[in-house]
């Protein structure tokens, strides 16, 4: 490209630029409304672009208090106290389904680490706890936890300390720790943001791939089908403008570029929008919690290389998509070509487009089943192309179905003429609610299809127990068993203590597990028909021949024997009773797995009790609110260290749970963007009618035939959008089940649900444009300048 050409570029650019903040009230009124519609889209995309900053700063802040894993202090058990040493003891626990960080802090030395976000240990009796849970338990909603954190509240965690400013947390200051080191619960450590134990790294399962491309695809399609609608708001009375410069003497190719020049102001002036809109969301996130997630306003920064990005590409398609939209106009000195009948649009290249995107699909269908590797830009690609298909299929569509359209009531005619002339605007209008849509039932229909596969069976079953409570191995089972039998909220308990017997009490080859328990908890895992307390077990044909050789009368067994090189065991000897009888596991035993033998307490050393492992299952009373709650603050009362959890027949994989609340928390942002850019496309348009509009109430038209008709302008070809998306949504999620080896299936509710939506999004948005409907009426708007 030649100097001059480029200079002529600049020139045509420059003044369209000058028309676009030149022209009057009219002129800045359609340069305002193009950049808050691509304003509302740049917000969006600066958001996207923040994730993985917001992602890894959570990370860092979770790392940077970390003080579980590489970096104990070895042995915790066998350590020494230090003048930097600090016993930190885990208290985490859930409060009505919502995760609460705790901590129990017992510095031992003047150079004690502070964890983040903490200027000053607190006392033993006092706690400092995140903004959010001050908020809490200052609520009522939280009166049921101030019971459980019997701490006088004496200051707050500061930002540095928290991954979000939703997250509930704590530190308590404690004392007495020391005695109970034990590598898991309660550790001496050196120093906060430990590294976590070393895993080796495991190769990204090819689905959950897959499903991370479409959702970011399908997040991203909506935004950029709105950018390029909004550009092109005031298409017509900009052509209208761009004869006017025929007139006197401008070309074609010259009103095409000065047409460019004020797409590309308004872009840039909707850069500017977008970063408002971009910087005042990124406040209220800060006080917005979606799926439990929350995050700081100082997380969501973009990457400079991104955001340049987005700063480079929005006013580079504005001036192309502009260019492409003039490709069918004639602008002539004495009008437009476009206000006459339109030529019928051709169907055979708007089909390449989704044809061709399951061209680049179609190799890889079926590769998920044998665990293959999907190629990240074909799925991609072919995803866009699918998904931009509608964008080109729903003009034709629309034209080809309102023009057999014909007579009815006066607003149905209204409607039906205004469609027929101008098909493209209104298909526009919805291209984004369509190509979202279709989107969503596509990843919906993706994720019920693969959901089988990364969720998994605890084996619990939640009949039986609804909670499990771990005791420390100092706290008295049979104290802890009756206290919590008493507790508000439990219908009944089988505390249950494992530990293991051997036949020498050092360096021991042969061992057995054993399990203690009274009589009820016992028959929770085995069938017994009688029992007592003193009474000892077998539980099930063991098809070990140790466990038999172990098991013979006045055979002499071992607790806790002990190791060369460790610390000694208590070495409590046991002679086996003469009466052992052989039971069955229950089929539908409390814990699975369970063998060797069984005993009551009264068969065993009163010292032995000592050496177990002792859980705690609690079945629930059904009748008390909030039963579980009441159960987590009555061990709590016992001791703060008992571990409580709440039982689940199924989990989902982390990072398949991850990705759908991602999605989740991303479609609801797209959902605002549609609603908010469909609102503003709706006024636009309306205010390019205001004349019209006028005119027929001047002549009698009554207001409610015209409220009417714009109903029907929005609801014939929202309708149609939403067949087309449902049609290419389900082929699309046809085709990504395939690609997975998954058997096809529809979820019709999500597709009801996601067509439901954004039929709402468009009646929603139908009603909040009636009050300026009606300001559009009034006789004021038949002035002209």
């Amino acid at each position: 490209m030649s100097s001059a050409v480029v200079r002529q570029w600049y020139r045509d650019l420059a003044m369209g630029v000058r028309f676009t903040f030149t022209g009057g009230r009219e002129g800045w009124v359609r340069a305002v409304l193009t950049a808050v519609g691509v304003g509302l889209g740049v917000a969006l995309l600066l958001l996207t672009a923040a994730i993985p900053n917001a992602l890894a700063t959570r990370q860092d802040r979770e790392q940077a208090r970390e003080d579980r894993g590489i970096g104990y202090l070895a042995d915790n058990s066998r350590s020494k106290p230090t003048d930097k040493s600090l016993i930190v003891a885990d208290t985490d626990t859930e409060y009505q389904h919502q995760e609460i960080r705790g901590r129990l802090l017992e510095p031992e030395g003047v150079d004690a680490p502070l964890p983040p976000g903490v200027g000053k240990f607190p006392a033993p009796g006092e706690m400092l706890v995140s903004p959010a849970l001050s908020e809490l338990l200052r609520s009522d909603a939280g009166e049921l936890l101030r019971g459980r954190l019997p701490y006088d509240t004496v200051g707050t965690i500061g930002e540095t300390g928290l991954i979000g400013p939703g997250e509930l947390a704590y530190y308590a200051g404690a004392d007495g720790l020391a005695p109970r080191l034990d590598d898991s619960v309660v550790a001496r450590i050196d120093r906060f943001g430990l590294s976590m134990v070393e895993q080796p790294e495991e190769e990204v399962d090819p689905i959950l791939l897959l499903l991370t491309l479409v959702v970011f695809v399908v997040l991203l399609m909506p935004v950029a089908v709105f950018i390029a609608t909004a550009v092109r708001f005031g298409g017509e009375r900009r052509d209208r403008r761009l004869a006017a410069l025929r007139l006197v003497g401008s070309d074609g190719r010259m009103t095409r570029r000065i047409a460019a020049g004020e797409a590309l102001a308004g872009a840039v002036l909707g850069l500017l929008f977008g970063t408002g809109f971009f910087l005042l969301g990124r406040e209220i996130a800060g006080s917005v919690e979606v799926l439990d997630i929350s995050v700081f306003p100082s997380y969501l920064n973009p990457s400079p290389g991104l955001a340049l990005l987005v700063a480079l590409a929005v006013p580079a398609a504005a001036v192309l998509v502009t260019l492409f939209a003039l490709r069918g106009v004639v602008i002539e000195p004495l009008g437009v070509v476009r206000t006459a009948k339109p030529a019928r649009r051709r169907l055979w290249w708007r089909l390449l487009l989704p044809l061709g995107g399951l061209a680049m699909l179609y190799p890889m269908l079926g590769q998920g089943s044998d665990n293959g590797e999907f190629n990240e830009y074909m799925v991609t690609g072919g995803v866009v192309l699918l998904l931009i298909g509608i964008t080109a299929l729903l003009p034709w569509f629309v034209e080809a179905f309102v023009a057999r359209l014909g007579a009815g009531a006066v607003s149905w005619q209204l409607a039906v003429r205004r469609l027929q002339l101008s098909s493209g605007s209104a298909a526009r209008m919805v291209n984004g609610i369509a190509v979202a849509v279709a989107g969503a039932i596509a990843l919906q229909m993706l994720f019920a299809g693969v959901e089988g596969r990364f969720t998994e069976s605890t084996g619990q079953d939640t009949t039986r127990a609804q909670m499990e409570l771990t005791l420390p191995k100092d706290l008295s089972v049979s104290a802890a068993g009756k206290e919590l039998r008493r507790a508000r909220g439990a219908e009944s308990t089988a505390a249950l203590s494992t530990t293991t017997v051997s036949a020498t009490a050092k360096d021991p080859e042969e061992t057995t597990e054993m399990t203690v328990g009274d009589c009820g908890a016992l028959r929770e895992l085995a069938e017994i028909s009688s029992c007592r307390d003193g009474d000892v077990f077998m539980l099930g044909a063991p098809s070990d021949p140790t466990v038999t050789k172990l098991v013979t009368a006045g055979n002499t067994l071992y607790f806790d024997a002990s190791y060369s090189g460790e610390e000694p065991g208590a070495e409590i000897a046991w002679k086996v009773p003469a009466e052992v009888r052989k039971v069955p596991e229950r089929a539908d035993a409390l814990r699975t797995g369970a063998a060797g033998l069984m005993a009551t307490p009264g068969a065993l050393p009163a010292k032995a009790e000592t050496v177990f492992y002792s859980t705690v299952y609690v079945r629930t009373d059904p009748r008390v609110p909030n039963a579980l709650d009441e159960v987590r603050n009555a061990a709590v009362a016992i001791d703060p260290l008992i571990r409580t959890w709440e039982w689940e027949s199924t989990r989902r994989v982390d990072q398949f749970a991850d990705i759908r609340t991602g999605l989740l928390v991303g479609a609801s942002a797209v959902l605002v963007l549609i609603g908010a850019s469909l609102l503003v496309s709706q006024l636009e348009q309306l205010r390019e009618r205001r004349k019209l509009l006028s005119a027929l109430v001047a002549f009698g038209t009554r207001r409610r035939t015209l409220g009417l008709s714009v109903l029907w302008q929005t609801a014939i070809p929202i309708t149609l959008g939403l067949v087309l998306a449902s049609t290419v949504g389900l082929t699309l999620g046809a085709v990504l089940l395939k690609m997975t080896g998954v058997p096809v299936g529809v979820d019709w509710p999500s597709v009801l649900s996601m067509t439901g939506i954004g039929a709402g999004i468009v009646v929603l948005v139908t009603a909040l444009s009636m009050p300026p409907l009606l300001r559009l009426m009034r006789p004021e708007g038949l002035r002209t300048e």
